[in-house]
């Protein structure tokens, strides 16, 4: 909104009408599992099933379609690690304009290479995101190009605020509406167009707690950078929130709420078994948020940012998740060196329905081989009191079982 023009019901009308020319209908879907572990009515707004995985795509369209055709002759550039890169690089393709990508240089393949795929020039450079975004806006300067920035740009936001406008229209009566906070362009489209439509509506954006610069900005009642930030939610790993849109946020946000790291392992575990959506870290965080909000008998819409997550960061938060929530874990006892005694201690495994993944004999231990041989057994429980079952009957028959800490 370049000529002073503030975040408007107009604006966001308009942006309504033009991001549905290139969004999938993400429908909301009711959540059995979260509604009954909360005792409220949770319902998912699906943005991981968005046309290139993430909302990102919402606010560089309407960002496109509000410059004008010189600007966009230009050519665009923006950076960005994540969701934004394939958001630009295929609002730009829908508008037949260049786009150039910045991207730190650890992005992982998979990512530089969908970004290509979809007809930007990707420019690798800089270790992290904020390296990344100074050479795009030296670019910018040197070529003229047009940014777009991630968070920080009005129109953006108004952009990414379209999701609060589909969630009302579907359920009007909605209470709670839970999103995701890095740099605050989505939560402050969605808090800022929410309030204009229902002053009501109590918006809540979550912070990962190792990067909850929102959440200080606030505090402080300006923008402030945190020295730095630690969290597997890369999508929400931001130090430095966004000037422009902080006077939107901090005026319509009703609270913010901060998520630790193994909240969201346990929380992908749930949105797979569950819902058989995989949905990235940053996504997680509003469901994640919900057993923070102390109350009951509400409708609550949690946004999922997005589902851009690569294979192997997922294989190693199911792991993480799995030794979390006790379905997973490794006992060490120590058993007589004579025959018969693993299948004895099998028995008795087996007795309480506990299920052997993984043995490791070692016949080294003590130089006693007749006191003792010590067996590993890595096993799959159906959570914590399974797993206390399994380890009673371990001692109830002699065995001394330790836990002990391991990766699968």
């Amino acid at each position: 909104m370049g000529n002073g023009e503030k975040m408007t019901l107009e604006k966001f009308e308009e942006a309504y009408e033009d991001v549905k020319k290139v969004t999938l209908e993400t429908k909301l879907i009711y959540s059995d599992y979260w509604s009954s572990a909360t005792g409220n009515k949770v319902y998912l707004k699906p943005e991981n099933l968005q046309r290139t995985g993430a909302y990102k795509v919402r606010g560089a369209y309407y960002k496109i379609t509000t410059l004008s055709d010189e600007e966009r002759k230009k050519g665009l550039i923006t950076a960005s690690a994540g969701n934004h890169a394939q958001g630009v690089a295929y609002a730009a393709k829908c508008y037949g304009v260049k786009a150039t990508i910045v991207m730190p240089t650890s992005t992982p393949l998979i990512k530089v290479n969908r970004t290509k795929a979809l007809g930007a020039e990707v420019v690798l450079h800089g270790n992290v995101y904020d390296e990344a975004y100074e050479h795009a806006k030296k670019l910018a300067d040197e070529n003229g190009y047009t940014m777009v920035h991630p968070f920080d740009d009005l129109d953006v936001a108004t952009g990414q605020g379209t999701i609060a406008m589909e969630i009302i229209k579907e359920l009007p009566t909605v209470d709670y509406i839970l999103v995701p906070i890095g740099g605050g362009g989505l939560a402050t489209g969605v808090s800022t167009l929410a309030k204009l439509l229902n002053p009501k509506v109590k918006v809540i954006g979550v912070e990962p707690a190792g990067a909850n610069c929102m959440q200080e900005s606030i505090k402080a009642g300006h923008v402030v950078t945190l020295p730095t930030v630690n969290t597997i939610a890369d999508g929400t790993a931001v130090k430095t929130p966004g000037e422009n849109i902080f006077p939107y946020l901090s005026q319509n946000i009703d609270e913010i709420i901060t998520v630790p790291d193994e909240d969201l392992v346990v929380a992908f575990l749930d949105m797979v078994e569950n819902h058989k959506m995989v949905v990235e870290n940053s996504g997680l965080l509003s469901v994640a948020a919900l057993k923070q909000l102390d109350v009951k008998d509400k409708k609550i819409a949690c946004v999922l940012s997005g589902g851009n997550m690569d294979i192997i960061t997922m294989s190693s938060v199911v792991q993480q998740g799995l030794i979390m929530r006790d379905r997973i874990f490794t006992v060490s006892v120590l058993l007589p060196d004579k025959p018969g005694e693993l299948s004895r201690v099998s028995g008795v495994i087996a007795d309480v329905k506990g299920n052997v993944i993984k043995l490791e004999h070692n016949q080294f231990v003590s130089i006693n081989r007749n006191a003792a041989v010590e067996l590993r057994i890595t096993l799959e429980a159906f959570g914590s009191e399974h797993k206390q079952q399994i380890i009673d009957a371990l001692n109830d028959n002699g065995y001394k079982p330790r836990i002990v800490r391991t990766n699968i």
